[in-house]
């Protein structure tokens, strides 16, 4: 195939689209070259570490709304880390998992073959739908996904209910990873709110962080002390060194700076309300375009169950949209190509608050332009 070259003038002012890792602000990139030097390679024990943890938690507390009792919690390993650390310090034998994602699965699966636990409960829509969890009061924990970061889904977490309009009476675990600080959220109808930095919050991988409740803190104490925790996972051991201001293992100072001064920047602008609008419109304009389209169609159906942050456009059939990845990416737009297990001729489109709403316009007259090429 011929080299297809994408005028200029079309182009977007920053062409990184990625689901996660997804763009980092030129502006933090600047600010870790002046702040980081007195900093990185230094005790993550002492004094200046600790006071940027403690921002990090401050800010967040501040972004997120915090309820009265809740604390932000953080340590090392990422998302995937925290579905192994609830395994052993939240679920107490029987959890219910709504999976509608290869994450939200993930999680599942993991749960099923942890052998100190009962069998979950496991509510599954077809990828592109959403399922709600539903009280059982044989679970003591639900395991819910604000974000279904594979396949563009969205929903808005809430604490399951009776018919008679109770709450149900166990702990709800919400990841949060490609949703947090893009989308609105009431930390009070959730347990455990967890979450990257990768996405939302323009910085590195490999820490997890969390918003936990007191009735979250009380099981993980309790649980700690009845059945063995490994070390790395002892929710308890993060508790604790974040009371501290500090992580349990050394964190990645970088992954920490760059973080602080994306949570500076969305509470300067209007925090995160100002973000979720932000990436509300940069959405608004490439839903509308694929729906226009005679080419793209958003892969979920549902208006209301699509991402804000992560869009799934499939394509028809006679465009190859490998094809219009790999062109974009030529052309220095790059990161457009879909979930590799989710097989769908498809684009995945990350509009996190970092991507300028007026790069999604370009990026939409980009994609005409290939496709009219390709025909």
């Amino acid at each position: 195939m011929a080299a297809i070259a994408i005028p200029k003038a079309l182009l977007p002012s920053d062409g990184r689209f990625g689901s996660g890792p997804s763009k980092v602000r030129p502006e933090a990139l600047a600010a870790l070259a002046q702040r980081g030097a007195g900093i990185i390679g230094t005790s993550h024990r002492q004094t200046p570490v600790r006071d940027l943890v403690g921002r990090v938690r401050a800010m967040l507390g501040e972004l997120f709304s915090l309820p009265d009792g809740y604390e932000i919690v953080l340590g090392n390993g990422g998302s995937a880390c925290f579905w192994d650390i609830a395994t052993f310090c939240l679920i107490q034998d029987k959890s219910q998992h709504c999976t509608f994602g290869e994450f939200s699965a993930k999680f599942a699966e993991g749960v099923e073959r942890a052998p100190h636990l009962g069998a979950p409960a496991v509510r599954s829509a077809p990828y592109g739908e959403r399922i709600d969890p539903e009280a059982d009061e044989r679970v003591d924990a639900y395991a819910l996904i604000q974000n279904e970061t594979s396949t563009g889904v969205a929903v808005a977490p809430q604490r399951p209910r009776h018919a008679d309009g109770s709450t149900a009476r166990g702990l709800v675990l919400v990841d949060g990873t490609s949703a947090a600080g893009g989308m609105r959220i009431r930390l009070e109808e959730t347990d455990a709110y967890y979450f990257a930095p990768q996405k939302c919050f323009g910085s590195d991988g490999g820490l997890w962080l969390a918003a936990l409740s007191p009735a979250a803190i009380e099981r993980a104490e309790r649980l700690v002390s009845e059945r063995y925790v490994p070390a790395f996972l002892d929710l308890t051991a993060a508790i604790e060194n974040a009371r501290l201001n500090q992580t349990y293992n050394t964190p990645a100072i970088v992954t920490l700076l760059l973080l602080a001064d994306q949570l500076e920047w969305m509470l300067t602008n209007g925090g995160l309300e100002w973000a979720a609008q932000r990436a509300e419109r940069s959405a608004a304009h490439l839903y509308d375009w694929a729906e226009r389209s005679d080419v793209a169609t958003p892969f979920v159906a549902k208006a209301d169950d699509r991402s804000p942050v992560v869009a799934t456009i499939d394509i028809a059939a006679e465009i190859d949209a490998a094809a219009i990845a790999k062109t974009l990416r030529d052309n220095g737009v790059v990161d457009t190509e879909p979930y590799r297990r989710l097989g769908r001729n498809q684009l995945r489109i990350g509009m996190y608050p970092t991507v300028d709403p007026d790069d999604v316009v370009a990026l939409t007259a980009c994609i005409d332009h290939v496709v009219a090429a390709l025909a």
